[in-house]
């Protein structure tokens, strides 16, 4: 199953949770996905019906439009840990963004005036679809309401400002998200993520590739926090960021980024500067 967040019109908060199916979209009476895991209906999206339209040139908004939390992980995936000369870590390394960080698939990626470090992370997103504190093993997994696409983008200059990253990773609009939300069993975890910058290959690598996955990143996280329906979490990113290129390269107003990861479909921005 497929879910997606989309805008009916310019309004802004006129959007509407849909499922795909082929090349009809069907509204399911919530106003995201978001909404729709906190009212418990993830299972019942599966037969919901409602009105129907054609999925063509439709207006995403970010899969989740105001989750209370954005956990995201660093230094997770081992070719770029090897990059970065970081050692693997004994416990997942940790940051937060905020929910105006996110943008949807065919949104402008914000580039800030302020930088000229702003580089990608193409990362597998995993959304929580149930209440969890404490998770372990098979709870952990159960938490899983799906995945999705995020790229985590990077102010490189701000993040290396002191040890803390938080003013680096949590720009307005510099986080996008989608375009839709794989159910948990429909995924397959030895998926390729690929990024491409104006059409050439920066990233490839499987998501599987890490040193903590998603239920470990879970049980950690809901140790000391409960999660809740809604709530993101990016998984780190593979090889090949553009600060760690010799000479780096950092991304340009302009220029087209695009992630896709096998089974969930691709992830597309133009980069604006903002």
């Amino acid at each position: 199953m497929k879910l997606a967040t989309i805008r009916r019109d310019s309004r802004e908060n006129n959007t509407v949770a849909v499922r795909i199916d082929g090349d009809s979209a069907t509204d399911l009476g919530f106003p995201s996905v978001d909404a729709l895991l906190k009212a418990g209906a993830l299972d019942a999206a599966r037969t919901l019906d409602g009105p129907q339209f054609p999925t063509e040139h439709l207006d995403f908004a970010p899969v989740v439009t105001n989750p209370g939390k954005i956990i995201c992980v660093g230094v997770n995936y081992r070719p770029h840990i090897k990059e970065m000369g970081r050692e693997i870590a004994s416990h997942p390394t940790l940051f937060m963004k905020f929910s105006e960080a996110l943008v949807g698939s065919g949104d402008p990626l914000i580039k800030p005036f302020e930088s000229e470090m702003f580089d990608f992370e193409g990362e597998l997103g995993v959304v929580i679809g149930q209440k969890v504190r404490r998770a372990k093993g098979p709870a952990a997994t159960a938490a899983i309401a799906g995945f999705t696409i995020c790229m985590d983008g990077s102010v490189r200059d701000w993040q290396n400002h002191t040890g803390q990253w938080v003013a680096g990773k949590a720009w307005e609009g510099s986080t996008p998200v989608g375009p839709v939300l794989v159910d948990r069993d429909s995924f397959e975890r030895h998926a390729r993520l690929t990024t491409r910058l104006d059409g050439q290959v920066m990233q490839s690598g499987f998501v599987d590739d890490v040193v903590f996955g998603p239920e470990a990143i879970i049980e950690y996280a809901s140790t000391f926090v409960t999660l809740n329906p809604g709530d993101l979490i990016l998984t780190g990113t593979p090889g090949g960021v553009g600060h760690a290129r010799k000479p780096p390269v950092y991304l340009q107003s302009g220029q087209s980024l695009e992630i896709e990861i096998d089974g969930i479909g691709v992830l597309s921005n133009v980069v604006t500067e903002g």
